[in-house]
């Protein structure tokens, strides 16, 4: 296996702020617990099988934490049974129906994201605190650049870091009048700038874990380079504790995205991470079309294992020897394939792609071989 960068380059390493741990369901969220990946359902939740569905395959993608809609009492009745299906703890969204939030936490929410300002009087938000607390509930408080309250408006003029973080510490303030600090906080907007300065001010604010996203990011491509732009210089700078890709696409890609941004600060190392050149005029093989078939074909290895796919050696060998498994063109219909960073045997250009997800899949195989002797040695 590849030598972990970090040991031998410290300047590589991320220093994460410290924040309290807080739970969500099995999971801790905080401190010194891994960055964890999540996306939204967009079925129907009173549509139960459908959600149950969605989460499915958000599941089998790598998401730690699923948020579920819970709009009216149909949505919660359903999200009893869709609890009971998940194997990953539901956020249960609310909005406006102070209901909906104590029925979500007895149907079984592991969190409930709430803004404590539209839930009504105080009394509405301290019933809700107390289904969180005797439910097992942890809160998070979401504040939206775009649903920012009149005062605050008011008072700054327009939506400004100053305002969302304000925004923000009174809500933490009304669940900590009601000793209750299970609760993480998320300052999203759409705009890259607005949300960074917002997530910074914020986390030297207190020391709740951190929720982070730049919302209503757009389509896929442009969704996920806002949010790599905006999530990846909070994680790079230590500011985060969950994230969630915001896409007008499919959530399974939101949770891809998710990976691809904490692997590529090596926060998070699920999956094959493919190191791939653009391709030019010298290259020994179509790159371009091998790459994005073995993106789809090694789709469902969880294993972290490093792969390059360079198409000439000007840079090939440098590349695998720094990881797990690597193939360099460069011959006539043939390259080199490389395993642990060392040249091991040469390879035909049209057994490459089989050969390639055939390494791949063993080396995973071994990895969860040995994991699983690992957990049996421990007990």
């Amino acid at each position: 296996m590849a030598t972990d960068i970090n040991s031998i380059r410290p300047w590589r390493a991320i220093e994460r702020r410290k924040s309290r741990k807080i739970r969500v369901g099995a999971l801790e969220v905080g401190g010194d617990a891994p960055i964890l990946v999540q996306s939204m359902t967009n079925t129907p939740t009173s549509d139960a099988g459908a959600t149950i569905d969605q989460i499915r395959r958000l599941e089998e993608a790598g998401a730690d934490i699923v948020r579920v809609s819970c709009p009216d009492v149909e949505s919660t009745q359903a999200f009893r049974e869709i609890v009971r299906a998940a194997k990953v703890p539901l956020v249960a969204d609310i909005h406006f129906h102070y209901k909906r939030g104590i029925e979500a936490a007895e149907a079984g929410a592991a969190c409930l994201r709430i803004n404590p300002g539209n839930i009504g009087s105080k009394d509405r938000v301290r019933d809700v605190v107390q289904a969180a607390k005797d439910h097992g509930c942890s809160i998070r408080i979401g504040v939206n650049g775009g649903s920012l309250e009149r005062h605050l408006l008011e008072k700054y003029g327009e939506p400004c870091p100053e305002a969302m973080v304000e925004s923000a510490l009174d809500h933490a303030r009304i669940l900590e009048e009601h000793d209750f600090r299970e609760y993480k906080i998320s300052v999203k907007a759409s705009d890259v700038f607005l949300t960074v300065a917002a997530y910074q001010g914020l986390a030297e604010a207190t020391d709740a874990p951190l929720h982070l996203g730049v919302t209503e990011a757009g389509g896929m491509r442009i969704g996920s380079i806002k949010s790599a732009i905006g999530m990846g210089s909070l994680l790079w700078a230590g500011i985060g504790d969950t994230i969630r890709v915001s896409l007008s696409a499919d959530p399974v890609e939101e949770v891809k995205a998710g990976f691809d941004i904490l692997k590529s600060l090596n926060l998070r190392t699920r999956g094959v991470n493919i190191i791939a050149c653009p391709s030019c005029a010298r290259q020994g093989f179509d790159v371009i079309s091998t790459v994005e078939t073995l993106e789809q074909r090694l789709a469902h290895i969880a294993e972290p294992i490093s792969l390059s796919i360079i198409g000439c050696v000007v840079n090939g060998p440098g590349e695998a020897a720094m990881t797990d498994l690597g193939f360099t063109g460069g011959g006539k219909d043939a390259g080199m394939m490389y395993v642990s960073g060392r040249p091991d045997h040469k390879l035909s250009n049209a057994d490459m792609i089989e050969h390639i997800v055939e390494q791949v899949e063993a080396k995973a195989e071994a990895m969860r071989t040995a994991r699983e002797k690992e957990a049996v040695a421990a007990e």
